[in-house]
């Protein structure tokens, strides 16, 4: 499957976050061309400020496979994973990464650190950035200006 696949059925997540007013981000782990855990933003529904979607979207799969290391798999995000984020990513084995829209403010896949390409790590992740970038862009852009007023 293409990855604008994958990245629309992390869109559909984002949406049902925002449905809930949590920041607007999906996603899905994917394991043999199959989705096999999806989990949106939780952090103000659960007050756990680590129920980013991608965190979220781990501990689903884990309980799936009944395995922390989730080997082979991809993850497909709506935003840049943030430090926390990419640190359970490695943590937990994934291959690759796949995201959305880039954040300025807190990515650790390029846009402020390059933590996935860290050499000291015992698991190197493959990282693509820019898929379905316009519309993930704009659900956060909408959310956050919506919340200012």
């Amino acid at each position: 499957m293409p990855s604008t696949h994958y990245m629309q059925e992390a869109l559909r997540q984002a949406e049902l976050a925002q449905a809930m007013g949590e920041v607007p981000v999906g996603a899905v782990l994917v394991l043999n061309d199959q989705i096999i855990a999806r989990a949106h933003n939780q952090n103000i529904t659960l007050n756990d400020p680590s129920a980013h979607a991608e965190i979220m979207v781990l501990r689903a799969a884990g309980a799936l496979l009944n395995n922390y290391r989730l080997l082979h798999t991809q993850l497909y995000v709506t935003l840049e994973p943030c430090l926390m984020c990419l640190g359970a990513i490695v943590h937990a084995r994934v291959g690759r990464v796949v995201f959305g829209a880039s954040d300025p403010k807190t990515g650790a896949c390029g846009s402020c650190v390059s933590a996935h390409a860290f050499s000291h790590h015992n698991h190197r992740v493959e990282v693509e950035g820019g898929v379905l970038a316009d519309t993930s862009a704009l659900m956060l852009k909408t959310f956050f200006s919506a919340r200012r007023r």
